[in-house]
């Protein structure tokens, strides 16, 4: 049966790929051109390892290389124009794709000139820091979209036309020559941060998630959901909760997790009696949480702690907590509105056996348990991440179903090539951001502005954050949205006492549950695509269901205990207990069904205790436990009323 399902909707789930995940929409080459770029892919990915196994060069020498490669395939790849061919390379993109590979490698061969010239640019090295930047923007463009291409145009626009700009945001400008010098000749720019997290630890985790969907993993995730929640109440959005949540661990695109699980689960909610909307809606919630939870959380995860100056493994301490009470939330919703609607979970008979699976498949695991273990141990992420792929490789040879042999372990190295084009090219054009942040100061004039805006208040400060963050994830990606809020919105909630993991924290929430918060809600999409739902409402439905995400980074602000900052014991049991109680209260307002449905005034009254439980304070949570347990009696009135009246 499941094979069935999964089998229904797998024909249009490329096409929903491709629609609404830019970083999809590349060519399909065949003959020389495919192995062509198989080897440079190869090439780069082995590039990596060797890096990693040998040490990183100098940060401009490994970064150049790096972005060298990454354009290469991006112009080989990713069609100028949606017109032409998809299955041959236009002459034009072979051009730029030399000047790709070429431009970058400048600073490789010339390195000692440039760093005996300390800074004096010769009218050779501004041409090529010229086409440098341009060819960047071009990258973004063809792999990330206009809106991201737009941002970093206006940032330039800025730089340049300083003196020109009215009020609080004027700068002494820079011209052309200063600017492509600070832009491409400094690690302040093109080779900031985020391209040398790219081309350290985001690399080796994509290569990582690669062998691991090449072993199997993502089908076993699936397995192992509806093994433990397809026979409840509502059971198949359920599996979809677990499973996009364990998928999540990863996969790093919210729009590529929907169509991978979705394919499968979508239409076994459908058929169970969900609407399409819903269906479609709870897949992507659950997809778009994904990127929130441990251990391997988005590319923006490992930027959070360089830009914070925090180990990783303390970024995955903070993130559980705020990430198990997500996945609650949507969890909670996904119960009222199977047991509103009365649907029941699939026959044990039709679902896998969790002990068979575990025997059969658990190895698969090891690899997972094994990079936390590494990185609580003190490794270093891009060491954890290079052990994990070589364990990853030796487990799935622990047994015949899941082995993979020499041309998987090749296809292996070429799929997380193709994997990290989309956070390159992002983080190459974030640069640019950055640099112009950095070379006019505007990081602070924007966060000074923010906070005078909200006239000091933390509530207004946060609220504009999140509508600022949400704004810009409906046109960036995550790690650029990230990358922009970090250097933009962060420091205003730090400027009033937030501590800076929970500001960077609340940035990064924010952006990610863009994706599912109309009117441009791109993982809601294609979840209606492939529940075959209207968008509007699928993405309505999504923000719903992901109310917990909308509460949690408050909660957090508020008492960074939740984060594991400052912590202690009962503090954090007592934050966690009211969060998850207050949680099914807002959850039940929201859907309007507790035990039975919820008049208008009861949907309030959750809401409102709801709320008054998740925001700390004694009285608050006093309150708030007051108003549930008033509404839970008289539910269970109703419920007993109702009953009676039956029988």
């Amino acid at each position: 049966m499941a094979d069935n399902l999964k089998l229904e909707s797998v024909d249009n789930s490329e096409e929903i790929l491709k629609k609404y995940d830019k970083e999809s929409d590349y060519r399909k080459l065949t003959g020389f051109g495919a192995k062509l770029v198989s080897a440079i892919a190869i090439t780069f990915s082995l590039f990596q390892i060797y890096t990693a196994v040998f040490g990183v060069l100098d940060a401009m020498i490994q970064r150049s290389v790096h972005i060298a490669f990454g354009f290469c395939l991006i112009f080989l790849l990713y069609p100028a124009k949606k017109s032409w061919p998809r299955h041959s390379v236009h002459p034009v993109d072979m051009i730029f794709s030399v000047l790709g590979a070429a431009v970058p490698m400048y600073i490789v061969v010339f390195y000692q000139d440039l760093v005996s010239r300390a800074g004096t640019v010769t009218t050779l090295d501004f041409m090529v820091g010229l086409l440098a930047v341009v060819l960047v923007i071009e990258a973004a463009r063809r792999v990330v979209g206009w809106p991201m291409v737009t941002i970093a145009l206006l940032f330039i626009a800025y730089a340049l036309l300083g003196p020109y700009i009215p009020g609080e945001l004027a700068h002494r400008g820079a011209d052309l020559d200063t600017l492509v010098q600070h832009l491409f000749y400094t690690t302040e720019g093109i080779f900031g941060i985020p391209i040398g997290v790219s081309s350290t630890f985001i690399f080796l985790f994509i290569l990582f998630g690669a062998y691991l969907e090449k072993t199997g993993m993502g089908q076993f995730f699936i397995d192992i959901a509806n093994a433990i929640a397809g026979w409840a109440s509502g059971g198949p959005a359920k599996v979809a909760v677990l499973s996009s949540g364990l998928m999540g661990t990863v996969s790093g695109s919210s729009v590529a997790n929907v169509v991978g699980t979705g394919s499968f689960t979508i239409p076994m909610m459908k058929k169970l009696g969900y609407k399409p909307e819903f269906a479609g809606a709870v897949e992507a919630t659950a997809s778009t949480g994904g990127q929130l939870m441990p251990p391997i959380m988005g590319a923006a995860a490992f930027l959070m702690s360089e830009f914070t100056q925090t180990p990783y493994v303390t970024i995955i301490a903070a993130a559980v907590i705020p990430a198990l009470l997500y996945y609650f939330g949507v969890w909670t919703g996904v119960h009222l509105e199977a047991r509103r609607l009365g649907l029941r979970g699939l026959n044990r008979d039709e679902l896998p056996k969790f002990k068979s699976l575990v025997v059969e498949r658990g190895h698969l695991i090891v690899p997972l348990l094994a990079i936390i273990y590494l990185l609580v141990s003190g490794f270093t992420p891009m060491k954890a991440a290079l052990y994990a792929i070589v364990l990853s490789i030796g487990v799935s040879m622990l047994k015949k179903n899941t082995r993979i042999g020499l041309v998987d372990i090749i296809e292996g190295l070429e799929q997380g090539a193709r994997g990290v084009l989309g956070v390159l090219a992002a983080t190459a054009c974030a640069g640019i951001i950055i640099g112009v942040v950095t070379m006019t100061g505007l990081g602070l004039k924007l966060g000074t502005t923010l906070v005078d805006l909200a006239q000091g208040q933390l509530l207004l400060t946060l609220f504009f954050t999140m509508i600022t963050s949400i704004i810009l994830g409906m046109g960036v990606p995550t790690t650029a949205n990230y990358v922009i809020t970090s250097t933009i919105a962060a420091p205003a909630l730090v400027l009033i006492g937030v501590p800076v993991l929970a500001a960077h924290m609340f940035a990064f929430y924010f952006g990610i549950i863009a994706d599912v918060t109309p009117p441009v809600a791109l993982a809601a999409f294609a979840g209606a695509g492939i529940a075959k739902a209207d968008p509007l409402r699928t993405g309505f439905n999504a923000s719903k269901l992901a109310i917990a995400a909308f509460l949690v980074p408050y909660i957090f602000v508020y008492n960074p205990a939740l984060l594991m900052i400052d912590v202690h014991a009962w503090e954090m049991v007592q934050i966690t207990i009211t969060s998850v109680i207050g949680i099914i209260g807002v959850s039940a307002g929201v859907a309007g069904f507790l035990l039975t449905n919820l008049s208008f005034i009861e949907r309030i009254a959750f809401f409102v205790g709801g709320i008054m439980l998740v925001t700390p304070g004694t009285y608050t949570d006093i309150i708030g436990a007051a108003i549930l347990v008033i509404g839970y009696l008289i539910q269970k009135k109703k419920e007993l009323a109702q009953k009676k009246a039956r029988a």
